[in-house]
């Protein structure tokens, strides 16, 4: 059996397989509906079946010409041009000089936003001369066929993530670990964000398991933790988003929790969370990329904790962080202060703290990194 027999459910698509899923995509009514949803709201209920047709045209005419996963690629890229016209004031890069192209590496990145985190890190490295990733995507955002469609023809492997019990969840985690080694191998660089699910609360911390799912392949070959993950070529990678567009959204499913002890998630909630991200005002956003981890120690919770500081030193620190974290800073305004008053009055009271935090938590860890240093 070949490998691409092994990862054949979990791998993105292969050149040959992009015309067929793009077929499928334009003859999907759920994908043409959800487009309609977005596009043009106010049509979509009453007179959907009538714009239907027109849609599935345009995008024939569209897509007709796109053969290849290089060709999925610079489409995306094209649409990332334009979002980060229209939601951004400035995105900026920093530590690219570390990297060297047609060299494969794991980047590991804090996780602020389902799908511009990866996207954001992809068109850094698109417009300076480095291929793009792998992106690695759990299960659970990927309910419908043609969200699956969608990802796979854009380099995304899927993390299998609802396993019925621990045999099941073992051999998930195997594949999943073989194929990341195998991607890299390939030459083909990976992203993983650097726990499970977003932080909500700002507070971006390296889960160790995630780190033991890389070595599950390393244990298999026979080697040890240390020189496994040095193979792995780990850059970690941090994200700073002057605004977070879903902050709100975060807050209040933060603040019921706190208050009634769960929270139930509406059916499309994840994909709101994602378009809310994509079209949501973000401000300036900086993306660092640190050195490849040069000496990997022999534990996961060391090296979890060496990730760590290597985001936390890379934060870019925007006004409003400052003022969330109520310190004085030359760069506050009357502007930003004004801003912050309206996003704080779009959570309930007694969680404007909640939200402070999230906002405040760059500052605070890089204190922390400096209390530790001296």
């Amino acid at each position: 059996m070949s490998d691409i027999d092994i990862y054949a459910d979990i791998r993105p698509y292969n050149d040959n397989e992009v015309a067929p899923a793009i077929a499928r995509l334009i003859a999907d009514d759920e994908f043409i509906k959800a487009i309609l949803h977005y596009r043009f709201p106010h049509l979509s209920g009453r007179f959907g079946w009538l714009l239907s047709p027109f849609i599935k045209f345009a995008l024939t005419r569209r897509w007709s010409k796109i053969k290849t996963v290089q060709a999925v690629q610079r489409q995306v890229a094209g649409f990332m041009d334009r979002m980060i016209d229209k939601t951004t004031n400035k995105v900026t890069v920093s530590g690219l000089e570390h990297l060297t192209p047609g060299k494969a590496y794991l980047f590991i990145s804090n996780h602020r936003d389902i799908a511009m985190d990866p996207a954001l890190v992809n068109w850094c490295l698109h417009h300076n001369g480095f291929d793009t990733v792998r992106i690695a995507i759990g299960d659970n955002l990927l309910r419908k066929a043609c969200a699956t469609e969608l990802m796979k023809l854009n380099k995304s492997f899927i993390v299998k993530r609802g396993a019925k019990g621990p045999r099941e969840m073992l051999k998930n985690f195997s594949q999943l670990s073989g194929y990341i080694k195998h991607s890299l191998e390939q030459c083909q660089s990976i992203w993983i964000a650097q726990k499970e699910g977003r932080a909500k609360d700002g507070n971006d911390v390296t889960d160790p398991a995630i780190l033991k799912m890389f070595y599950m392949e390393g244990k298999k070959r026979g080697e040890d933790f240390a020189s496994f993950m040095q193979s792995l070529n780990i850059v970690p990678v941090c994200l700073s988003y002057e605004y977070d567009p879903c902050d709100v959204s975060k807050i209040t499913e933060l603040w019921q929790k706190r208050v009634a002890g769960n929270y139930q998630k509406a059916e499309f909630e994840d994909i709101d969370s994602i378009i809310k991200g994509i079209v949501g005002y973000k401000g300036r956003v900086h993306v660092a990329f640190s050195q490849p981890l040069q000496q990997a120690p022999s534990e996961p919770e060391q090296l979890a904790q060496a990730i760590d500081k290597q985001i936390w030193q890379q934060y870019r620190l925007f006004p409003v962080n400052y003022l969330a974290a109520g310190q004085q800073h030359n760069s506050i305004d009357e502007k930003v202060a004004e801003q912050w008053q309206q996003r704080l009055q779009g959570v309930p009271k007694d969680a404007i703290s909640m939200m402070s935090d999230l906002y405040a938590a760059p500052l605070v860890k890089q204190l922390q990194l400096e209390k530790a240093s001296h």
